[in-house]
């Protein structure tokens, strides 16, 4: 999914008013906010930061300086693996890797909605759409993570 699509999105989840635009650079599609007092930001965990911040939803971000880093690790994820997953065995890798994390476990932060759920969410929508029931079972604590997360109150669902 498009950066600027995937940030409208959060918009509409923290409950922020839509309209906000947003540009993108380089050959990777960097997403880039263009702020009315300074520099614009770049990035999509920065700009979702932001917005989270804006929204009054620090929450999200973590409510302890370790929960506060696990967010981070995931939102690093996202952008480092996720983001750049190019074959079959890097997604099956990466849905390896969440089953066994998810495993006792409701949410990726640990008992705690945050930002790294709705952005891995989205990061992963094309994949678990596309999964067989078969597969969907293989990893089935991250097919009840996504079921989860795609009813929560407030998340928008994604129409592709």
């Amino acid at each position: 999914m498009a950066a600027a699509a995937e940030l409208a999105l959060l918009e509409g989840t923290l409950g922020l008013r839509k309209g906000t635009k947003y540009g993108a650079q380089g050959e990777r599609q960097i997403p880039v906010l263009q702020t009315n007092n300074g520099p614009g930001l770049t990035g999509l965990i920065t700009i979702a930061a932001h917005l989270v911040k804006q929204a009054k939803k620090e929450k999200l971000l973590g409510s302890t300086a370790e929960e506060k880093a696990v967010v981070q690790q995931w939102l690093e994820y996202r952008v480092t693996r996720v983001d750049r997953c190019s074959s079959k065995e890097d997604t099956r890798t990466i849905l390896k890797d969440l089953n066994t994390h998810l495993e006792d476990k409701v949410y990726l932060a640990g008992n705690s909605f945050t930002l790294a759920d709705i952005l891995m969410y989205y990061g992963l929508h094309h994949v678990m759409v596309d999964l067989t029931v078969q597969e969907k079972e293989k990893y089935l604590n991250v097919s009840r993570w996504f079921n989860h997360i795609q009813h929560y109150p407030g998340m928008f669902t994604l129409v592709l």
